[in-house]
């Protein structure tokens, strides 16, 4: 492990002080806001289909005795 022992060009305070004018600088304020609403995109899963969702009357016929 080494030592520094050059002196220093910076007093301790003045260190102190950029190091919270940097923190400031980069955490200092938030992020613009974003509203719910611009968070969720809602679209149909699948294109309906027209044929697929007519109705037939017959169909139970069909599905259960056929």
């Amino acid at each position: 492990m080494t030592h520094r022992t050059d002196a220093r060009t910076t007093s301790p305070s003045q260190e102190a002080a950029d190091a919270e004018a940097r923190r400031r600088d980069r955490f200092g304020a938030l992020p613009e806001r974003i509203r719910p609403q611009d968070t969720v995109e809602t679209k149909p899963a699948t294109v309906p289909d027209p044929a697929r969702d007519t109705y037939n009357p017959d169909e139970w016929l069909i599905r259960y005795c056929g």
